[in-house]
């Protein structure tokens, strides 16, 4: 049976009169990549702070390893975390950062150094113990903190949005440089961010948070194509909504369902509103979805392209399409034209905690 590195039950945290966590069970394999995300104030920091030792539950239990440490303070329990502002010594060099741990725990000096010289390596930053931190690149310094996080060996790395404070091409570079690093030595991260594509880009698996309880929980795969709830389907990515008696109309049923911009083709209507693109049947194929409306805007993404489109059954939908052959003038002509929206019935998703 897989380990579990955490498990949280019945966590809650109340601050005065407000709950900021509320009632979160959660469990985290050992070895897994797992983040928690949601918009600030969802209670995801607080989560963190809780497992970490910073804060204590008003009710719940927090265990690691299966020990039970919801009353041991931050230093007894076998977690380190990485923080935003990384905390470096701006007085200490490189290598005494990462090595300052160790230093406390009373590990001679050359064990240390042996293995500050192996954290470092583990990040990619060999040639760089002797220099200080004003003189290293946000990315660098970044790495330096995990590596100081990493040389004590412990059993599970909380890292609190430490990509924030980098610009976005760099960020997504760390992405998948920390990714890598997780899968390399093989400790648990737990990872928490406000940003959707960070925790779609490196996580094994995730909780999405909103006013300090789960929406849900499961691989970015299944919170992408599976969103449980309206507020999964609009935070995590875009997602369109049919409800009422537009998705009895366009799905043939009722409930409320979510479906994808990029799932979706547009297909612009000929003079005889039977439609098609190139000449292509305007009728949905088998298995498919059809509706129909009128383009209500059009953004130029360079990339891609994102249509807004008015439906006739009612409410609106965004697609998104390509740009495999086509510029910012074709896609223009496209405003306030008649399209067919297409797309595979299975990509109707039903949302089913939509109230």
């Amino acid at each position: 049976m897989e380990g579990k590195a955490i498990r949280l039950r019945g966590l809650r945290k109340v601050f005065g009169r407000t709950e900021a966590v509320s009632d979160v069970d959660l469990a985290v394999s050992d070895g897994e990549f797992f983040s928690m995300l949601g918009p600030s104030g969802s209670g995801k920091t607080t989560v963190l702070r809780m497992i970490a030792g910073f804060e204590t539950p008003t009710s719940g239990t927090v265990e690691l390893d299966g020990q039970d440490v919801t009353a041991l303070a931050p230093f007894e329990r076998d977690v380190h975390t990485v923080f935003q502002d990384y905390a470096l010594f701006p007085h200490m060099t490189v290598e005494q950062n990462v090595a300052y741990g160790l230093k406390i725990r009373k590990v001679p000096k050359a064990d240390r150094l042996r293995r500050a010289a192996e954290a470092l390596e583990s990040v990619r930053l060999e040639g760089f113990a002797k220099r200080r931190p004003a003189q290293l690149s946000g990315g660098q310094r970044q790495r330096v903190a995990l590596a100081r996080a990493l040389v004590t060996r412990p059993r599970v790395l909380l890292l609190d949005e430490p990509l924030g404070a980098l610009d976005l091409k760099l960020r997504e570079q760390m992405q998948i440089e920390l990714k890598e690093l997780q899968r390399e030595v093989g400790i648990t991260f737990v990872y928490v961010t406000h940003d959707q594509d960070e925790a779609l880009t490196m996580s094994d698996r995730m909780a999405v948070f909103d006013n300090g309880r789960i929406e849900q929980t499961g691989t970015p795969a299944e919170i992408y194509e599976r969103p449980a709830t309206p507020f999964v389907a609009g935070f995590v990515g875009t997602s369109n909504l049919l409800t009422g008696e537009s998705a009895e109309h366009v799905v043939g049923k009722a409930g409320t369902f979510s479906v994808r911009p990029e799932k979706i083709r547009v297909l612009k209507e000929t003079s005889d509103g039977t439609g098609g693109a190139d000449g292509a049947a305007a009728a949905p194929e088998p298995g498919h979805t059809a509706a129909t409306g009128t383009v209500a805007e059009v953004v130029y993404l360079g990339d891609a392209t994102r249509f807004l489109v008015d439906l006739d059954a009612g409410g609106r939908l965004t697609a998104v399409q390509q740009n495999l052959e086509t510029s910012s003038e074709d896609v223009a002509a496209y405003r306030g034209s008649r399209v067919r929206l297409q797309w595979h019935e299975r990509h109707n998703f039903p949302v089913t905690g939509a109230t």
